[in-house]
């Protein structure tokens, strides 16, 4: 078995599945917005659902659960065991 980790975008994430963030692609308001949300660089992130047709995700952060739109999500880079 191999212990290689990969990095992906939140969105490709499924339920259940858990990442590290490593980068956040974007502007200073949504590095802002997000960081104010507690997801910054070395957050771990579990993926608790996700809605079909591009809609928001649903997110645990430290114990909270958030909802984030598919465009915040798509710039969040995760990496994933």
């Amino acid at each position: 078995m191999s212990d290689r980790k990969s990095i992906v975008c939140l969105t490709d994430l499924r339920d259940g599945e858990s990442g590290n963030i490593v980068s956040i692609a974007g502007g200073k308001g949504a590095l802002k917005r997000l960081a104010d949300l507690g997801l910054s660089t070395g957050t771990w992130v579990t993926v608790v659902s996700r809605t079909l047709f591009n809609g928001p995700v649903q997110i645990e952060v430290c114990g909270s659960r958030l909802v984030i739109g598919q465009g915040l999500a798509a710039k969040i880079m995760v990496e994933q065991k």
